[in-house]
């Protein structure tokens, strides 16, 4: 049982108000804005010539945070390319199909994860030392570090398309290439790519298939 100090409990308490507050008077997501996000959102391939500002990123980022993670370790780090010349360093790792909708993309986030995230468990889980759980397992360690990120890049493109923005993810690069350009004398491993921006909707594909609820679920 963790035992919290009276500043903590109060913090606790008045998190719970807060959050029955939220709960009990937000109005849920119309239809339309379910679709935005789910129902008709696309990976985009191509893109207008608008601008992301660095504001907007930090905003996105802002509410990425917020996403929760194990332990709240948050071990996603991310790089935002949006220069012409960081665009060029990141050309050569990229597979040839690839090449055009990630280079005219306005800005290119490398969702990557920190190895040494457990170095900032004492500012993240401040009532419990978890640092050793991590630190004393490198199997464990890599893992949560890569599951969890990949959770916040999830997180990271619905805020996205929350604040009007259309994603382009990939996997279709060279993971030492990028890990050694912008990632060299780190512990932070590439997960993925993700071009943002705002989508040229002509440049679109039909939607494809999904799995039925029969087979890729079971309620047991």
């Amino acid at each position: 049982m963790i035992e919290l100090s009276e500043e903590q409990k109060k913090a606790v308490a008045e998190a719970q108000v807060t959050f029955k507050n939220l709960k009990d008077n937000a109005e849920k997501l119309t239809q339309e804005q379910m679709n935005l996000l789910f129902g008709e959102a696309r990976s985009m391939n191509g893109w207008q010539g608008k601008e992301v500002s660095d504001d907007m990123i930090k905003s996105i980022y802002e509410l990425t945070k917020m996403g929760p993670t194990s332990t709240n370790c948050c071990p996603a780090r991310f790089k935002f390319i949006k220069s012409e010349k960081q665009k060029q360093l990141l050309k050569d790792s990229l597979l040839p199909n690839n090449v055009e909708k990630v280079m005219t993309a306005p800005v290119i986030a490398v969702i990557g994860y920190d190895l040494d995230f457990s170095d900032h468990m004492g500012k993240l889980f401040p009532h419990m030392d978890v640092a050793p759980m991590y630190k004393g397992n490198q199997e464990f360690n890599h893992s949560a570090a890569f599951r969890n990120s990949t959770l916040q890049g999830a997180y990271f493109m619905m805020v996205c398309r929350a604040l009007g923005l259309d994603c382009g993810p990939m996997s279709g690069f060279s993971n030492e290439l990028v890990d050694k350009t912008f990632f060299e004398n780190t512990n932070i491993k590439s997960n993925f790519l993700c071009c943002i921006g705002y989508g040229d909707s002509a440049k679109i594909f039909q939607r494809l298939p999904r799995l039925d609820f029969d087979e890729a679920c079971e309620i047991i």
